[in-house]
């Protein structure tokens, strides 16, 4: 299960409306280390000359990388995020995550991370499974 929702939660979603703190919340407390690791990519990017900031260490454990896995693979929870820390995401592998800076997607260094080429050349023997 992706998320731990509330009854709460779940009955603001029947009514048809879930705000966005209240799904931020469910997402972090649910998916903590992806949360974690979209925060601490978001501080990071004021203090670089770069377009973006990513991740490069590979998750502690398999419920770490499932859960940024989850994360990653739910538009909603990766849009949240997004809105969240101000930040466009693009993920490659099973732990490669950059927060880009928003005004810079379409650019040289977003098109550069996201190509197929890019997606080729970080592929390692050890990621097959991930």
């Amino acid at each position: 299960m992706s998320l731990t929702v509330s009854p709460d939660l779940l009955a603001q979603a029947e009514r048809g409306h879930v705000a966005d703190d209240a799904f931020l919340a469910c997402v972090r407390d649910s998916l903590p280390y992806a949360y974690d690791l979209v925060e601490r990519l978001a501080g990071e990017l004021p203090g670089t000359d770069r377009d973006f900031t990513d991740n490069l260490v590979p998750p502690p454990d398999d419920a770490a990388q499932g859960q940024l896995l989850r994360a990653m693979a739910s538009s909603a929870v990766r849009a949240a995020l997004e809105r969240r820390f101000g930040v466009a995401l693009a993920f490659q592998n099973c732990h490669r995550l950059a927060a880009f800076r928003p005004e810079t997607v379409g650019g040289e260094q977003y098109q550069r991370f996201v190509s197929n080429e890019s997606q080729v050349l970080n592929q390692q023997p050890e990621f097959v499974n991930c």
